[in-house]
């Protein structure tokens, strides 16, 4: 096949410049945006981001606190929840009720526990 660009150059005589057929530039523009969007898919699929089913998704929505969503998405009592972040059941419960704010500290030992990150639950 011959080479469809002309090849303009400069005063040099180095390529500086090439004209293409535009059926060629499109065909060029479409495999750039395929590989694009492939090393961004293979980026995603390195990185393996947690994803969560509809039900957690629509319940934050909702309006549920995220403490409660995600604690009981992984499956855990308050009390547990507590044990694995150093706070007592109570205090977990006052969090998820929406009466207790809890400071940073406590929130990010709670996102931790919950295998979280803190903007989850905040």
């Amino acid at each position: 096949m011959t080479n469809p660009a002309q090849i303009i150059r400069d005063d040099q005589g180095r390529p500086a410049f090439a004209v293409l057929p535009i059926a060629e530039y499109e065909r060029l523009l479409e495999a750039a945006d395929e590989a694009i969007g492939l090393r961004a898919f293979d980026a995603y699929q390195a990185a393996k981001p947690e994803t969560y089913p509809a039900d957690v998704a629509d319940r934050l929505l909702g309006g549920e606190h995220p403490v409660k969503v995600f604690r009981e998405y992984r499956g855990l009592t308050q009390a547990q929840l507590g044990a694995a972040a150093g706070l007592k059941q109570a205090y977990v419960s006052q969090i998820e009720a929406g009466s207790r704010i809890g400071a940073v500290d406590v929130l990010k030992r709670i996102a931790d526990a919950l295998r979280v990150d803190l903007d989850d639950i905040t």
